[in-house]
């Protein structure tokens, strides 16, 4: 961890320097906290991606956030850059943060402007609020500016075939779009036909649906597609094979035992039937990738003192956990194609009422027939084991409990009284405030609140929190390797 130094080097700028055009401080500010992360999109509602399209939103974060540092690298006394190797710039660059910010808000540019080009142009706003010109491509290799531009140029060349199919042009598919799938999965199950019901089965929906869930376009609906299937087959940073990492296969979605699959379908229907305001809010905050997941790193950093390189290299090593472990997350999901809990309670019990949440628009609780039961959340556009969100959290926990050497996030989230989507001017019936002292804490409730949305089984959550631990060590090695320079070539 590398903590605040606010003393000035003698020749450099005084820590005391006017801020620039638009007020922020290139010399003693942080492009991140200050600027980026600080205006960040918490609720996704102004972002081009659905906040569910987390395989997508990490994939884009771990881009942008590899671009930050190695752009700050040559700034840095032992770092080497992931995808840029640049010649190590003399300490008197960095005796200031001007050159590391500048760098950095290059490096994001290059990314966003293919990536995400519908905020290009907040982009181009932001780097002339500061003084920048965003229209300057210099790749010197002796400038911020050129530093910035090669390491966000190169972070976006690794990834653009990397097995993501950013471009659309993997597999030559007729009508092909980014992100789609070129691999040919085919589920086993159509929406209309459960023909294995240990198999996962796509749901039909509204063709549109509001976040967290709720109704859409009347009598128009569209079927799920496995999300981003090739995800599994993308490069990870710290590990070559997702094969490699074991998990029991899911015997508690094996419809051939049904005293253990009705165990498994029971557990959820009680947690339906229980769900507390609380819970139903928690559900909401871990199924939104822009709050649960990306807010979670930068609470914990604001929760202890880190100067620059430190927030770069805090949000790498997260970012690094986060997309590892969904490699191979979705590696299993499409070895193990498993059931969710919808089409395992239906092929249970039928017809038959049970009683859980009554749905949107009813909220209560009520014996519902068990074909019209649905979770508080929709389910998620992919196969159930292991839980994605669980795995990806439990990884970035651990991965910041490495790197911050404690357990410490201090982080609380408001939600005002009927600010739920799927119960909106409902739920909550008063303010909540969720709080969270420790990552630990907030690794468990994020694997009971998918069960509480009734989108996961109990035991695949608590696997999938064993599960993704291991990336958070894998990738909290795999960046000290680059901070210390301890990397080949």
């Amino acid at each position: 961890m590398t903590t605040s130094d606010t003393s000035p080097a003698s020749g450099s700028p005084s820590a005391g320097a006017a801020a620039g055009p638009g007020g922020f401080d290139l010399d003693n500010g942080n492009f991140f906290t200050d600027l980026v992360g600080k205006s960040g999109d918490t609720t996704g509602q102004h972002q081009a991606l659905d906040p569910q399209d987390v395989s997508i939103i990490i994939w884009i974060q771990d881009m942008l956030q590899t671009a930050w540092f190695d752009a700050l690298a040559p700034y840095h006394p032992t770092a080497v850059g992931v995808f840029s190797r640049i010649a190590r710039r003399p300490a008197s660059e960095s005796a200031t943060n001007r050159n590391k910010n500048i760098a950095a808000l290059y490096a994001s540019y290059q990314v966003i402007k293919p990536v995400y080009p519908d905020r290009a142009d907040v982009m181009r706003q932001l780097l002339t609020f500061v003084g920048l010109d965003p229209d300057d491509e210099s790749e010197d290799p002796t400038t911020a500016v050129g530093i910035g531009n090669t390491a966000g140029k190169a972070a976006l060349k690794a990834r653009m075939h990397d097995g993501m199919n950013f471009l659309g042009d993997e597999g030559g598919a007729y009508n092909a779009q980014p992100y789609d799938d070129y691999t040919g999965y085919e589920p086993v199950n159509t929406a209309y036909k459960l023909v294995n019901p240990s198999k996962w089965q796509p749901q039909a929906g509204p063709h549109r649906r509001r976040v967290g869930g709720g109704p859409g376009d009347k009598g128009i609906f569209v079927i799920q597609k496995f999300a981003t299937p090739q995800l599994r087959l993308v490069k990870a940073h710290s590990y070559k094979d997702p094969a490699r990492f074991e998990l029991d296969r899911p015997e508690h979605l094996d419809h051939t035992n049904p005293t253990r699959y009705k165990r498994a379908v029971d557990e959820v229907l009680a947690a339906s039937a229980s769900l507390t305001d609380e819970q139903k809010v928690k559900t909401e905050f871990f199924d939104n990738t822009y709050l649960g997941v990306l807010q979670s790193t930068k609470a914990a950093g604001l929760a202890h003192e880190l100067d620059l390189d430190g927030w770069v290299h805090l949000l790498f090593t997260s970012s690094v956990a986060q997309l590892d472990s969904l490699i191979a997350a979705w590696h299993h999901k499409h070895e193990d194609d498993a059931v969710r809990p919808a089409s395992a309670i239906r092929h249970v019990y039928g017809k038959t009422p049970v009683t859980a949440w009554g749905g949107v628009g009813k909220g209560t609780v009520d014996d519902i027939p068990a074909d019209q039961w649905t979770g508080y959340l929709p389910a998620g556009d992919r196969p159930e084991y292991p839980c994605g969100t669980t795995t990806l959290v439990a990884a970035q926990a651990q991965a910041v409990r490495r790197f911050l050497g404690d357990d410490v996030l201090e982080w609380t989230q408001p939600f005002p009284a009927g600010t739920t989507q799927t119960e909106p001017g409902i739920t909550p019936a008063k303010d909540i405030d969720l709080h969270y002292a420790t990552w630990s804490e907030f690794e468990k409730d994020c694997a009971e609140s998918r069960v509480w949305a009734g989108v996961h089984f109990k035991k695949t959550a608590e696997r999938s929190l064993e599960f993704g631990k291991q990336f958070g060590d894998l990738a909290y090695e795999f960046v000290q390797r680059h901070i210390n320079g301890d990397v080949e070539g």
